[in-house]
């Protein structure tokens, strides 16, 4: 597995890179946002660790530059922590958000829980469920092959998990998910109560697909439960 390391800090890329490389990754280090671009248009990376402090380009652009063009796991590490920090960061692509002081095991096991899900469970649900056919509701026109979505035949970009929830509301219309339920499909892993990444990504989606965000017509609140596709025509 390649990782791409984009970190200015020499200590903090240095701890990472060699603890990394202890359980048998290949880790590329960028110190600055040009080199980062560089190396990821090099090599074809399992996944990327993002400082968003960096020179030259800044994390954020790095991580929409990537965007463009993959779906590539990221995983921002920073040392800001507000709420709207973390929405910013996952709504512009990230799959993942780790603040600064973190421990290398918390790393690892996030590493280990976002390529599990690139690369196992993936390959799995395309065997299961191989051309998948096209998914609508109301003005919404998915296509779960090409990871594409369209309202009223403009395109709409989300990011990896964004795609995932719609997908599973749309392909379930009549189901209603909880958090927890959502977390451990999408996500792959176990639900630790933090339900903060489900709202984050929920709240982005519907800034993308809702006429009025405010009055979500495409995935609804069930009170008390969870979120379910809205009775759309």
């Amino acid at each position: 597995m390649k990782i791409l390391l984009i970190e200015d800090d020499p200590e903090i890329s240095d701890m990472l890179k060699n603890f990394l490389l202890t359980e048998n990754y290949e880790v590329t280090a960028a110190f600055d946002g040009e080199e980062a671009l560089a190396a990821f248009s090099a090599e074809n990376y399992s996944l990327v660790l993002l400082d968003l402090m960096i020179p030259k380009k800044s994390g954020m652009e790095v991580m929409k530059a990537i965007r463009l063009t993959s779906i590539v796991p990221i995983i921002i590490l920073s040392a800001r922590d507000s709420d709207s920090d973390k929405a910013l960061g996952l709504g512009l692509g990230a799959d993942d958000y780790i603040t600064k002081p973190f421990s290398v095991t918390e790393v690892l096991a996030r590493i280990k829980a976002n390529i599990r899900r690139t690369t196992l469970y993936a390959p799995h649900s395309a065997k299961e469920e191989p051309g998948e056919s096209l998914l609508s509701a109301g003005s919404l026109l998915m296509d779960p092959d090409n990871y594409t979505l369209q309202k009223n035949g403009t395109q709409i970009e989300l990011t990896s998990k964004e795609f995932e929830i719609l997908k599973l509301l749309m392909k379930n219309p009549k189901k209603v998910y909880t958090k927890e339920q959502i977390y451990s499909l999408i996500w792959k892993d176990a639900y630790l109560g933090d339900e903060n990444a489900v709202n984050v990504h929920i709240s982005r989606l519907r800034t993308k697909i809702e006429d009025d965000p405010r009055a979500p017509k495409y995935i609804v609140t069930v009170w008390g439960i969870g979120y379910k596709l809205g009775d759309v025509q």
